[in-house]
């Protein structure tokens, strides 16, 4: 996966952690999920402690 593109799974990850800061949605937070879980299959690394 391209540095790219990992910046652009970090940004929509942020974007949808302060939509559901707002109100809570059960597709955002399943998209959360699998946005962390691919970001943590591509790097090796957690993206909640980021």
């Amino acid at each position: 996966m391209k540095q790219s593109h990992l910046k652009k799974l970090v940004q929509e990850y942020h974007t949808l952690k302060a939509k559901q800061e707002k109100s809570y949605d059960h597709r955002i937070h399943q998209r959360l999920k699998e946005i962390e879980h691919r970001y943590y299959h591509e790097t090796g690394t957690d993206l909640t402690t980021k």
